[in-house]
């Protein structure tokens, strides 16, 4: 693995819009003050590293295994394991109130007082 340091964020715009594939963006920029594009170049494994603070960096891979690994290894470090969100929405959702028993006729969120007719 090789890496070496870049001043312009234009460099690393280049070689992503250069890129034949990107697998992988992880973390973001306005939120983490980083981002890791993970491409290839022709037969080359290559991140490229966003920073806000600290330096900017392209790295080369010696091959595909430690392309994926490191892959894994970034995902780790900025909290973006695979995200598997909770189906709220499911038809069976135990929360629906489809198939509750209770009656609501005759139910009104109006007061006594209240003069506003809808």
């Amino acid at each position: 693995m090789e890496q070496i340091e870049v001043n312009s964020w234009e460099t690393l715009n280049a070689l992503k819009a250069s890129a034949t594939k990107i697998f992988d963006t992880i973390g973001d920029i306005n939120m983490d003050e980083q981002t890791s594009v993970f491409c290839c170049i022709e037969d080359d494994y290559i991140e490229l590293y966003y920073n806000e603070i600290e330096s900017n960096y392209i790295r080369h891979f010696d091959n595909e295994e430690e392309f994926f690994q490191f892959i894994e290894i970034r995902k780790n470090e900025l909290g973006n394991e695979d995200f598997h969100p909770t189906d709220y929405y499911n038809e069976d959702n135990e929360l629906s109130d489809e198939n509750s028993n209770e009656n609501y006729d005759g139910y009104s969120i109006s007061g006594e007082g209240d003069e506003d007719k809808f």
